[in-house]
């Protein structure tokens, strides 16, 4: 989820991602199988298998299970048969969103999102409708005891990152879709594997939110999130940090 609070966001979702763990490692066993079947076992080989891997071990999915998964992709040449599909529409009070799927099934996934659009204040639009709102970028967070905030920034900096900017909880590096391999590579030699990483999509344009409207969109995030087939929401919610605290603590 994009907004203006960046951080109350990322814990937004670990926190989603910690209740529902089996889900999540269910979602990141699925990606890590892709992309082995469509590259190969090798992840030094395959940049999308590494990525799916180091995301994997961001979120502690076990060790066995990330070699399962690869194993189940690179043997695979029948059975399960996943396609990617990303969907756009708005949800509450006119807030963009993006929803990547991996499934095996189009018209279910496509179904079954719609309903959940429809059904919680929002409405699946067009391929496009929003996608212009946000920027494709490479994310890596790192917990902010792993370095200072002038460490981190000279470290990304050096290795190729767009940006780094830190707080007290955590330092959030962004790359370039094109930079982030490298820059998560050598991060990961200096600091070991990040709380979190991935390509990511940023809003380029927000919408600000009152607390009634975002406790609207957070309740459709989390019933899209809960959906099998969905691998990532993303939204341009803008609210503030203390409107995001009040409802995580509700």
């Amino acid at each position: 989820m994009a907004g203006h609070s960046k951080w109350a966001n990322i814990k937004h979702r670990k926190g989603a991602q910690d209740a529902k763990r089996s889900k999540v490692f269910s979602k990141l066993g699925r990606e890590i199988t892709v992309a082995a079947k469509l590259g190969g076992e090798d992840p030094d080989m395959n940049p999308r298998l590494r990525l799916a891997v180091s995301t994997a071990r961001g979120q502690s999915m076990p060790k066995d299970a990330i070699e399962r998964a690869i194993k189940k992709g690179a043997g695979s040449t029948d059975g399960e048969d996943y396609s990617e599909i990303r969907y756009e529409g708005y949800g509450p009070n006119g807030v963009a969103v993006i929803v990547e799927c991996l499934t095996d099934n189009k018209n279910r996934t496509a179904s079954e999102v719609r309903t959940i659009f429809g059904k919680n204040g929002g409405n699946l639009g067009e391929t496009g409708s929003v996608g212009f709102m946000f920027d494709r970028i490479g994310e890596i967070v790192y917990p902010a005891d792993k370095a200072s905030a002038d460490e981190m920034f000279e470290a990304g900096v050096e290795a190729g990152a767009s940006n780094v900017e830190s707080d007290n909880e955590f330092h959030n590096v962004t790359t370039e879709p094109d930079d982030f391999g490298a820059v998560l590579d050598a991060l990961t030699k200096k600091y070991g594997e990040p709380e979190r990483s991935g390509l990511a999509w940023a809003a380029n344009i927000q919408s600000e939110q009152d607390e009634s409207s975002a406790a609207k969109v957070l309740n459709l995030v989390d019933l899209l999130e809960d959906n099998d087939d969905v691998q990532n929401v993303t939204t341009n919610m803008d609210v503030s940090d203390e409107i995001m605290e009040k409802l995580l603590s509700a």
